[in-house]
């Protein structure tokens, strides 16, 4: 078990907003070490089918094994509302955790009124899976979903301090606000690149949640409950604690981890996830 203690964590998504979910993990579990997988050729997974998208996690999932992991993080909002019974079965014995269920979670806990909004990509909203997730837990709970579909185009091309941007948030967020909610879910990684705006925005009224931070949080405790995590500091000339691979577009991958990142991130590998 030791031995395992030490092995990193497999995090993957479409491309680059799993990001946000592997800066929370640094953050929050700085001793882990982990393996990231960003899918920037088959980018964006939210316009794909649920077959599509299983197929491309399970090659993920494949690749991400060679790779010696101990745990993996589903750090993308669509592969975790279409595809977690593929992934899992493909995982194996190795724990799996998605971003729908400790968003939704703290959602619950957080809504004084009963009404909680949802902003996310169109598979993600029309899964329905944060409705499930939330009735789960608490039925009498009003969910308003909204996808929007130009958020991640926005962030990618680093328009987020822009006139335009805050345009289309309040464009897409009209209609949520209309519900009167008081908890707002940002259902996709990227998102919560654009927290700041989106506070701004709608006011402090309404409190954001970031499934990136929650899930980092859950998965700290699952690592504690499964004797998992890391308790050992990094030594002076141990290998670089994290490896980023994609499946294209490398160079363009490796300038947006490092403005997201709080390390720095020179290079990431191109897999042929094809293959896998």
């Amino acid at each position: 078990m030791k031995d395992r203690k030490s092995l990193p964590i497999g995090v993957f998504d479409s491309g680059l907003g799993g990001l946000t979910v592997a800066r929370e993990i640094m953050r929050n579990l700085p001793l882990e070490k982990i393996v990231y997988f960003g899918d920037t050729a088959r980018v964006p997974y939210g316009s794909k089918s649920a077959q599509t998208i299983r197929r491309y996690a399970r090659q993920i999932v494949r690749f991400l094994k060679t790779q010696e992991i101990k745990a993996i993080v589903v750090a993308c909002n669509t592969a975790t509302a279409l595809a977690m019974d593929a992934i899992r079965e493909e995982a194996g014995e190795i724990p799996v955790i998605g971003v729908i269920e400790p968003g939704a979670k703290v959602a619950c806990a957080s809504t004084e009124n009963g009404r909680i909004g949802v902003i996310a990509t169109r598979a993600t909203i029309g899964s329905h899976v944060y409705n499930d997730a939330i009735a789960a837990i608490r039925p009498e709970v009003s969910v308003i979903g909204k996808a929007c579909p130009l958020f991640v185009p926005l962030v990618e091309e680093g328009w987020i301090h822009d006139k335009i941007t805050d345009e289309i948030i309040m464009r897409y967020l009209d209609e949520v606000l209309e519900y009167k909610i008081d908890t707002l879910i940002l259902g996709c990684t990227h998102y919560p690149l654009l927290r700041s705006e989106i506070r701004r925005l709608v006011g402090d009224s309404i409190r954001l949640v970031n499934p990136a931070y929650e899930t980092a949080i859950e998965l700290k405790g699952m690592l504690m409950d499964e004797g998992l995590e890391n308790d050992r500091q990094r030594e002076a000339g141990e290998p670089y604690p994290y490896r980023f691979f994609v499946s294209d577009e490398a160079e363009r991958f490796a300038g947006f981890a490092d403005s997201v990142l709080p390390v720095d991130v020179k290079t990431a590998r191109i897999v042929p996830i094809e293959e896998y």
